[in-house]
């Protein structure tokens, strides 16, 4: 086996295809590397799309289970919408999301106060975003990394810690906006701490505290009923509500949504949307916008966009509106709450956010967090909704069904004492692709899609954070190819003994010979043989590795680790990405007949393009004979520059990608 520069890939759900060549002979070969143009890159550049990052945590104050996110400012484009605002107009804009939530890396509680570990992210991310969650008390800081590190020191001098309200009660405003942002306020010290990215945006959002559910309605049609566990961090849709509005709430009383908007009140069964009844409401002078909400002795406010009002059920079955605030506020209210001490918080409708407090008796009120409270950008962003969350110090829910010591809450197997928490590769909703040429040692039209697959792995980890099984979900999204070929991964870090079981390959050729515990035979390292024909995985498809003992992610190493594939059914010729080993079982360049275009054997050509590519992202390969120069307008500019230019080519972003090239 060559010495050759090592590098180390995280494994998770992601794509992995794979797309043939269907050349007749080696004139054919020659034609194509005339018309491939030559790449002139640095040495020893890899042509690696990802950076492995060691995350250190230290944290000595307590249980809390941490959840790693790579984090970016860019909002993506997720596509237009037509809905009604908060004054009752019908507009359509172009929705923008953060992508921050959907990039989950991995979960965990600190052992012994220390939680460690290496993940894989594009090159283009600098930063993570960490959340603390300690019995839903959240908290949340945005860090750098640096030199593929990042190292993050828990301080109760941070502010992060809170004091116990009234009551033994520890209250937590949660808020939504338009733009599908679910956050966290703490009252105490006006922190936002990012929960989950919303089905759909909207402008209500009310809380069910005995279920720890929270109800929002989206903000166009069809008007979705949305829920929330907030345990569970899951959504799901109850029911279409058929129409919008600015106003919820929920009533413990009677376990009903109350729904309202311009001078209508509704009720909604929230276990199915049915709509129950309705009123008028009197006396509203701006029927726009605004928010209700019930205080602790049943009494329902209301605010619109003339302020702050009363309502009471007459003896004709409407309810009366009063007017509580001064006739004109100098901000337009969107949204308010109750906190555990009867306090009213209002939200605004100002681009910063600005939180305030309402007296529901004189109508006084004050600004306490944004700018017009103490010049703080924190909320540059919108809030359509509030509503109040309560923690009580006395009913903390410390179940642990398996006995493994993380609580039912922040397990993701409850009830499996060897497993707890999961490491992903790329994200938990992300997938990779790796791309292969399958003419090497020749050279190939550089089209890239050979052998494509499309992966997402998931490390399962105990209580300790130790790895007890390896879940590899991926399928072949294309296979153009004219030969057989296999895929499989090598894990380097891991000895065949290491493995306890493999399930899931699909082997129909023959030419594979595997141990016992489905590793294959023969084999220095562990290595699994995902299939031996591309074609047996066009579907998606779970191969699940089982370890002996647990394994540190540290030894287990990072997804997708050393891919190759098999070309043709000759076991001996494996094609690997740039600078990784052949497995035991694979030879080297100089053992195969034809033109030899990688010598010195480190999978780059003469010509300086790659036989293998790995893009830790979803990823669109060329059409058929298009080389990837074409369709990707910056990866020879990436690529001469030692990948420090145009870092994200690969993304859908302006300007990067010739769609008509693509498959």
């Amino acid at each position: 086996m060559r010495s050759v520069t090592k590098f180390l890939f995280k494994i998770s759900l992601s794509v992995f295809i794979f797309y043939g060549c269907n050349l007749s002979s080696n004139d054919d070969i020659d034609d194509l590397n005339d018309e491939v143009n030559s790449l002139s890159i640095p040495d020893g550049f890899d042509f690696s799309t990802s950076q492995d990052v060691t995350i250190a945590i230290n944290d000595n104050n307590g249980y809390a289970k941490y959840e790693i996110y790579a984090y970016t400012d860019e909002l993506y484009d997720a596509g237009t919408e037509t809905f009604e605002d908060e004054s009752g107009e019908t507009v359509t804009e172009t929705v923008y999301k953060s992508e921050v939530l959907e990039k989950l890396l991995f979960t965990g509680v600190p052992v012994n106060g220390i939680l460690k570990q290496t993940v894989s992210i594009p090159k283009f991310y600098e930063k993570l975003y960490i959340r603390r969650n300690e019995h839903f008390n959240f908290s949340s800081t945005i860090v750098d990394i640096v030199g593929q590190e990042v190292n993050f020191n828990y301080s109760d001098n941070e502010g992060n810690l809170r004091t116990t309200a009234v009551k033994n009660v520890t209250d937590y405003l949660y808020a939504v906006n338009g733009e599908g942002q679910l956050f966290q306020i703490d009252p105490l010290t006006g922190a936002l701490t990012d929960l989950s990215t919303m089905p759909m945006g909207s402008y209500t959002c009310a809380i069910d505290q005995e279920n720890k559910v929270l109800y929002s309605i989206g903000r166009s049609s069809p008007y979705p009923l949305m829920k929330y566990s907030i345990v569970e961090d899951s959504w799901e849709t109850i029911a279409d509500i058929g129409f919008g509005g600015p106003r919820l709430e929920y009533n413990s009383k009677d376990g009903l949504l109350y729904f309202s908007s311009g001078n209508k009140l509704y009720t909604f069964d929230p276990s199915n949307g049915a709509r129950l009844d309705s009123w008028n409401i009197l006396g509203l002078h701006n029927t726009s916008g605004g928010d209700m909400v019930f205080a602790e002795d049943g009494k329902l406010f209301l605010c619109s966009a003339s302020g702050l009002y009363g309502l009471e059920l007459n003896s004709d079955n409407n309810y009366q509106s009063t007017r509580i605030s001064a006739d004109n506020l100098p901000f337009t209210p969107t949204s308010m709450t109750f906190d555990s001490n009867q306090e009213l918080w209002i939200a605004d409708i100002s681009g910063y956010a600005n939180l305030i407090i309402m007296d529901t008796e004189t109508g006084g009120w004050q600004y306490k967090y944004g700018v017009k409270a103490n010049n703080n950008t924190t909320y540059k962003r919108s809030i359509h909704d509030l509503t109040t969350f309560r923690v009580y110090s006395d009913n903390i829910d410390e179940t642990d069904s398996d006995g493994d010591g993380i609580l039912d809450q922040d397990d993701a197997f409850p009830d499996d004492a060897e497993a707890a928490f999961e490491l992903f590769t790329p994200s938990k909703y992300g997938k990779g692709t790796i791309a292969f040429e399958d003419l090497w040692p020749s050279t190939g039209d550089y089209d890239f899609n050979d052998a494509v697959l499309s992966y997402q792995a998931i490390a399962v980890l105990n209580a300790d954070n130790m790895a007890v099984r390896l879940d590899l979900i991926c399928n072949i999204k294309a296979n153009g190819a004219g030969y057989t070929n296999g895929i499989g991964v090598e894990i380097e870090g891991l000895a065949p003994s290491q493995i306890e079981s493999v399930s899931g390959p699909v082997l129909t050729q023959n030419y594979i010979n595997l141990s016992s515990n489905g590793t294959e035979a023969n084999q220095e390292n562990a290595v699994i043989i995902l299939a031996d024909d591309v074609d047996n995985i066009l579907n998606e498809t779970t191969i699940s590795i089982k370890f002996v003992a647990p394994v540190s992610t540290a030894e287990l190493g990072v997804a997708p680790f050393n891919p190759f594939i098999i070309v043709n059914m000759e076991r001996e010729k494996e094609i690997h990405l740039p600078y990784m080993n052949s497995t035991s079982l694979g030879n080297s360049s100089l053992e195969f007949a034809g033109e030899n275009k990688d010598v010195d054997g480190n999978f780059i050509s003469e010509s300086g393009f790659p036989w293998a590519i790995s893009i830790i992202h979803d990823f669109k390969v060329p059409k058929e004979k298009v080389d990837i120069t074409s369709a990707y307008n910056f990866f020879s500019t990436w690529a001469e520059s030692g990948g420090t230019s145009n870092v994200d080519w690969y993304k859908d972003n302006p300007g990067n990608r010739n769609d008509d090239l693509l498959e």
